[in-house]
């Protein structure tokens, strides 16, 4: 009888040994703008993320620990902050939030096979000839393909302004497909005006340009601050046409100090918006406003989702805290040829050339809220 009880005993503290390895945490390294002039997209990557991985914990079972680094959106500091979370051991990364952090980034993942999954960071330059780096966003030149058809399918506009950041690769990404799309299509683009710099101060030579060529619709792939300015620039020079912007526009109603009336009537394309009234929606809604104050935006919503996905290959795929960041990689690869993730911003499956698939929606700013174009 006593053989048997310290037998019993030995496999006991050999299960709970086993179940403690098990339980070893999956760190998951995410990495954006905390500070600086992106940094409205860093903080709700960061948000959406914990409120992802908090469900999750709650769950039981596998737990997920994020390392949340700031970028700056700056290359040489995504740099640094991919090492830290390496240093942290971290086996997968969500991130990096903007495009050119995440060029320098997933460059250097590439080489070392680390899994990426980049909530927001459109370019197909973050994903070309990268076989570990996928996206929760459109890509670049999906959103100006999109944007184009439903400037012409909705007979939006006759005469169509652009200004975009010629510098930054995001925005020139969806200008081309935009300008090629819309020439299929037989909008007229009337002026096009390009800046250098989202530090941009005065755009009044931009909105100039459109006003003088009579453009009634201005298309902006641009990011949320120098839009702020530009329909600023716009009302006061009493230059009223349909504004159509894109995914970096989103937030550009939570900018500390912005007038929201000048958004009025402005239109984009995102896939969430706060203001759905599906149950889902609305209780990641309360749980964002509770911890920041304030309601999501689509990058929230993207880095929840990409949490989701990652964690469900991971089960799939068995992957634990133990799993080496190499072996994670090769595994994940293969798990998101065929994932499909139901999510807050849609129906997401990935082609093997880290492309999502789903579905892009327009949005038009009413009172202060986003109200969906069908």
């Amino acid at each position: 009888m006593k053989k048997l009880v310290a037998i019993l005993m030995v496999l006991a503290m050999t299960m709970s040994f086993a179940s403690a390895m098990a339980a070893e945490p999956l760190k998951i390294g995410v990495i954006g703008p905390l500070t600086g002039g992106a940094a409205v997209y860093g903080n709700a990557v960061a948000y959406g993320a914990q409120i992802a991985a908090d469900e999750i914990n709650a769950k039981g079972g596998l737990q997920i620990v994020l390392n949340i680094q700031d970028d700056e959106h700056d290359p040489e500091k995504a740099i640094n902050a991919y090492n830290e979370i390496m240093d942290d051991e971290a086996v997968m990364i969500l991130g990096t939030v903007t495009t050119a952090p995440c060029i320098a980034v997933a460059a250097q993942a590439y080489e070392e096979r680390v899994f990426m999954l980049t909530p927001s960071a459109s370019s197909s330059d973050v994903t070309a000839g990268k076989d570990n780096v996928f996206q929760v966003c459109f890509t670049d030149p999906g959103q100006g393909k999109a944007a184009a058809e439903m400037i012409a399918a909705k007979n939006l506009g006759t005469k169509i302004g652009v200004i975009y950041n010629n510098a930054d690769p995001y925005s020139t990404g969806i200008y081309q497909a935009f300008d090629a799309t819309a020439k299929e299509l037989g909008l007229e683009i009337v002026a096009v005006s390009t800046f250098s710099s989202d530090d941009n101060a005065d755009f009044s030579v931009q909105v100039a340009a459109s006003k003088d060529a009579g453009a009634d619709l201005v298309f902006l792939p641009i990011y949320y601050t120098p839009a702020s300015l530009i329909l600023a620039q716009a009302k006061a020079v009493e230059y009223a046409p349909v504004f159509f912007g894109v995914d970096g526009m989103d937030g550009i109603l939570t900018l500390d100090g912005f007038d929201k009336s000048l958004a009025e009537g402005v239109m984009l394309l995102t896939p969430f918006a706060a203001s759905s009234q599906d149950d889902r929606t609305q209780l990641f809604v309360r749980k964002y406003e509770g911890l920041r104050g304030e309601e999501p935006n689509q990058f929230a919503a993207d880095a929840y989702d990409g949490i989701y996905a990652l964690y469900t290959a991971a089960m799939n795929a068995g992957i634990t805290g133990e799993t080496s960041y190499e072996e994670a990689c090769e595994l994940l690869i293969e798990q998101f040829a065929t994932l499909q993730v139901s999510g807050l911003t849609g129906e997401l499956a990935w082609a093997t050339t880290g492309e999502v698939t789903k579905v892009p929606t327009v949005y038009v700013i009413e009172n202060g809220i986003y109200a969906k174009v069908d």
